[in-house]
């Protein structure tokens, strides 16, 4: 069932007749709902996708928990083993379900629970198709890494094109190159600009191009054997080689895809695509909090515009307070439900707390924030934000003394050489700006990911595949990981796989992790 923007509704006057009465709500309730919203939402200089709204079950969005939330995703064993999982705990009540997923596409496709009622469909409309819709179509990590327009398109071309590969070559073929290139998933994504930004709605069109190129280059690499091992070969030619190869190279799936010798036309497709699923969500891990903040902010301003305008009544304006409140709970380290930082919590405290000091600035929040105190206008200062920054350098950039005051942050230092934890910063003036580096940090993607990168291959021997490990504060990879996704990689690559964990500055190796090629591929 789906409903498409297709008009810009009229503007609605004060002391207008309510969108709705109850709980109960039908196809027409969800139109004026977001004719209502749209309103408020052009009032705020929000700007977004055309939306496409979504009614689906639980057990739709259940389905959609499993399968990363995309409308058309190919079939693989992990995907029905989270939806066991998740149905186990929602049926038995150990875990609710979201009011809504919302797809960074074009148009911005939000699925909404048929089980909500008409005031919750009201905030999720305001949330997703508005909130998200915005930040999706204009934060610079989006624009530059993703294809709104085009994923869509090129989800059916995967699903479509995985399906014939287990229709011929078997599904166990094909699970094997899944589980692999799963496996590398977070190591699959480019974490610089490239030349220009993917353009999923051609790829489909382009594989036969990339077929014939990825054939030249694999037989202007692989076309000799060595003679002999240890046998010298021009310096020229093996520079060549490592040029042609990309190395350094950090995105190993992209390495796999170009230059694996040993892997057939179909299983670099694959790899290709699970690569540009990889990239796809690369922007959402880096922006959790400004994204879930612009989101329960927008629908917080737009939520109480319509019940000022007597849009909504004063029990659906109590449930919106209700759901709004749990949703931006954040639990004190020491109770019970802690489980880390809640970035609706966290996103929401900073939009508002940024509008404060944009329009009502303390003498403290002028010399913290000379560039934005007092300018006037919070929307617009929040909207160059949402445009602007991820979640590290928005923290960094925005986190106030007031906020931490009133989040009564404190910095816990564990030094591994040490036998207990360190308090090292609490809120006060000397901890300040030492606490919001750190807690910047936490949302940094280069200190959460491991930073490997493939760079060198034994051209002239047994063809081995070397990479290195960037061991940050010489933490290492756990070995039993290290050792099961090695394998994988070994397997993709079709020879001997050794990665070194290196320590940054000095050079030192501090461990090695070896695996050798399984012949379930070839």
């Amino acid at each position: 069932m789906t409903l498409v923007e297709a008009r810009t509704p009229q503007t609605i006057s004060g002391g207008a007749k309510p969108l709705f009465t109850g709980n109960d709500w039908d196809f027409d309730t969800i139109r004026r709902i977001h004719d209502a919203c749209e309103v408020e939402a052009r009032a705020l200089g929000l700007s977004w996708y055309p939306n496409q709204i979504e009614i689906i079950t639980a057990e739709q969005m259940l389905d959609a928990y499993a399968s990363i939330g995309m409308p058309l995703f190919y079939k693989h064993w992990s995907f029905g083993k989270h939806f066991a999982q998740h149905e186990s705990g929602y049926r038995r009540g150990m875990m609710g379900l979201a009011y809504e997923i919302v797809i960074n596409s074009d148009p911005c496709i939000s699925y909404i629970m048929e089980e909500n009622s008409a005031t919750m469909q009201t905030l999720v409309i305001a949330h997703a198709a508005f909130g998200h819709n915005h930040f999706f179509k204009n934060n610079y990590l989006f624009r530059q890494w993703t294809d709104a327009e085009g994923i869509l398109d090129y989800l059916d071309f995967a699903k479509t094109y995985i399906s014939r590969c287990e229709e011929r070559y078997g599904h166990q073929a094909v699970e094997q190159v899944l589980d692999a290139a799963h496996a590398l998933m977070s190591q699959g994504v480019h974490r610089y600009p490239r030349k220009k930004r993917p353009d999923l709605a051609s790829e489909q069109r382009r594989e036969r191009e990339r077929v014939e190129h990825g054939e030249q280059i694999y037989n202007d690499l692989w076309r000799t054997l060595p003679a002999k091992a240890g046998a010298a070969r021009p310096d020229l030619a093996i520079e060549r080689r490592k040029a042609l190869l990309e190395l350094p190279q950090e995105n190993i799936l992209y390495f796999l895809e170009k230059a694996a010798p040993r892997l057939q036309r179909w299983q670099r497709e694959i790899l290709r695509i699970v690569r540009l699923v990889a990239q796809y969500f690369y922007p959402q891990r880096q922006t959790k909090v400004m994204n879930e903040g612009c989101a329960t902010y927008c629908h917080y301003r737009i939520m109480n515009a319509l019940s000022e305008k007597g849009l909504i009544g004063e029990a659906a304006y109590l449930e919106f307070l209700q759901s709004h409140t749990n949703v931006i709970r954040q639990p004190n380290y020491d109770d019970r439900s802690y489980s880390g930082h809640n970035p609706y919590a966290i996103g929401f405290a900073m939009m508002q707390d940024i509008a404060r000091i944009v329009e009502q600035p303390t003498a403290e929040d002028r010399q913290w924030f000379p560039d934005i105190a007092g300018t006037g206008d919070g929307m617009a200062v929040l909207r160059d934000c949402w445009e602007n920054y991820r979640d590290e350098s928005f923290i960094a950039q925005f986190l106030s003394p007031k906020l931490m005051r009133d989040m009564r942050l404190f910095h816990v230092a564990d030094d591994p050489d040490q036998p207990e934890l360190h308090v090292a910063a609490i809120h006060d003036e000397r901890g300040y700006r030492k606490m919001r580096r750190s807690f910047a940090r936490q949302y940094d993607v280069a200190w959460l990911d491991p930073d490997i990168e493939v760079v060198d291959v034994d051209l002239e021997g047994d063809r081995r595949l070397i990479l290195h490990h960037k061991a940050l504060n010489k933490i290492t990879l756990q070995k039993d990981d290290a050792r099961r996704v090695l394998q994988h990689l070994a397997d993709l690559w079709g020879y001997d796989v050794v990665l070194k964990e290196i320590e940054p500055g000095t050079g030192t190796v501090l461990g090695e992790h070896h695996a050798s090629a399984r012949p379930i591929f070839f």
